[in-house]
C-alpha cells in the first residue's frame, strides 16, 4: 500500500483522514441501506436524512440564524459571480465591489454583465499585498450590495475584520477560508463558498443567504439560477451533488468533534504561525509579499531568493512526500495551503524541510 503524501494543494484539497476512512467503510453500503450514497435517490428518505443532518450541523458550527437559508448548489463559486448580481443587483441596478486580487477581479468582471459595477476600494496600488483600509472605501449608499473576497487563494490576503457597510447588504466569497474560524453570519447578507478547499469534494457550492434577499431575481432569470426557486425546492430543484453533500456532512461532523470553529481556529493559527515564522526568520531566503496584518491563515504564498531554485525545491520536497507546493501560474513562486484538514505534523514536516533547504542553498 502506497503512503499518503502531505498535500498542500489549494483545491481540490486535503480532506480529514477520519472522513476518508468513513467514506471508504460506507461506500458500498450506507448504514445498512444496501447501497452506496452514489446510488441512492436524492428523493429517498436516506439522502433526505443526509442533507438535513448536513444542514443542521453546518448551522450549529457557524451559528447560522433562523432567518438565513442554506443552499447546497453546483457550479462552484465562479457561478456565484453571476448568480449574486443576477439575483441582487436588480434592486437598484448597481453594486460596489472591493478589489483585492485575482478572484475579486473575476467577480467584478462577471457582475458587469448585470448592471453598473463600481470598484469602491482596491489594493492594486500595493500590488494586492493587503486589504484596503476601510477608511479608503468609497461606498454608494444606493448600491444593491457590497461584495468582498474575504480570502484571496492566490495572493494569500485575508480579511481579519468585518467591514461595516451600513444598511447595504454585505456579500462575501469565503471559498478558501470558510469554517476556518468563527464568523458572524448575521453581519453578512449572503455568503458563498466552493466546497473543494475547506468543506469537501469539488462539485458542491454553499450559499448562505438572508431571507429578505431571496425573491429579487427578475422573471427572465433561469430557474436554476434563482435563489428563491432553489430555496423553495430545498436545494433539490434538480439532482444535487449527492456524494459531495454526504462528504461535506461528514466534514461538518468532524469539525464539531474537534471542538467547533474556535478550536479549529487555534489549530490553524498555530500552523500558519509556524510557516510564517520560518519564512520571516530565513534572512530573505524565503519571502512572503503580504502585509503581516492581512496574511492568510489558509493560503501561504512565498518565493525563494533565486527563482532558479524553484525546480530543485519542488523536486526535493516531492521526494519527501510534500506535494502541490507550486504557486499559481499567474504569480509563480510557491504556495502552501494549510486548510483545516492539514495536520500540524504536515506543517512541521514542511517547515523542517524549508529550513534544511535554505541551509543547503543559502
Amino acid at each position: 500500500m502506497s503512503r499518503r503524501v502531505v498535500n498542500f494543494s489549494a483545491g481540490p484539497a486535503v480532506l480529514p483522514l477520519p472522513v476518508l476512512e468513513q467514506v471508504r467503510d460506507e461506500v458500498l453500503d450506507w448504514h445498512g441501506s444496501g447501497m452506496s450514497v452514489m446510488e441512492m435517490s436524492h428523493r429517498g428518505r436516506e439522502f433526505e436524512s443526509i442533507l438535513a443532518q448536513a444542514e443542521a450541523d453546518l448551522r450549529a458550527l457557524m451559528g447560522i440564524p433562523a432567518n438565513y437559508r442554506v443552499l447546497f448548489l453546483q457550479g462552484g463559486a465562479t457561478l456565484q459571480f453571476a448568480m449574486v448580481p443576477a439575483n441582487l443587483m436588480p434592486a437598484t441596478g448597481r453594486a460596489d465591489y472591493v478589489h483585492t486580487g485575482e478572484w475579486a477581479k473575476k467577480a467584478i468582471a462577471e457582475a458587469g454583465r448585470y448592471g453598473a459595477v463600481r470598484v469602491a476600494a482596491s489594493s492594486a496600488g500595493s500590488d494586492f499585498r493587503c486589504v484596503p483600509p476601510r477608511t479608503t472605501w468609497n461606498l454608494d449608499p444606493d448600491a444593491a450590495y457590497v461584495h468582498i473576497t474575504t480570502n484571496e487563494t492566490i495572493g494569500g490576503v485575508e480579511y481579519h475584520w468585518v467591514p461595516d457597510t451600513g444598511p447595504v447588504p454585505l456579500v462575501a466569497d469565503m471559498s478558501s477560508h470558510i469554517l476556518s474560524r468563527p464568523m458572524d453570519v448575521s453581519a453578512y447578507g449572503l455568503i458563498y463558498a466552493g466546497a473543494q478547499k475547506n468543506i469537501g469534494p469539488a462539485g458542491l457550492t454553499l450559499v448562505i443567504v438572508r431571507d429578505d434577499l431571496i425573491g429579487r431575481a427578475p422573471s427572465s432569470t433561469p430557474t436554476l439560477l434563482d435563489y428563491k426557486a432553489m430555496a423553495d425546492g430545498g436545494s433539490m430543484l434538480n439532482t444535487p451533488p449527492t456524494f459531495a453533500v454526504y462528504v461535506a456532512g461528514l466534514v461538518f461532523r468532524w469539525l464539531l468533534e474537534q471542538g467547533g470553529l474556535s478550536a479549529i481556529e487555534r489549530h490553524n493559527r498555530a500552523k500558519a504561525a509556524l510557516l510564517y515564522g520560518v519564512i520571516d526568520a530565513s534572512g530573505g531566503f524565503y519571502t512572503n509579499p503580504v502585509e503581516p496584518s492581512d496574511r492568510s491563515l489558509m493560503n501561504i504564498p512565498f518565493r525563494l531568493r533565486d527563482d532558479a531554485l524553484d525546480g530543485p525545491f519542488l523536486k526535493s520536497a516531492a521526494a519527501e512526500g510534500l506535494v502541490q507546493l507550486k504557486g499559481h501560474r499567474s504569480v509563480g513562486g510557491m504556495r502552501a495551503s494549510v486548510y483545516n484538514a492539514m495536520p500540524m505534523a504536515g506543517v512541521e514536516a514542511l517547515a523542517g524541510f524549508m529550513q534544511v533547504f535554505a541551509r543547503r542553498h543559502g
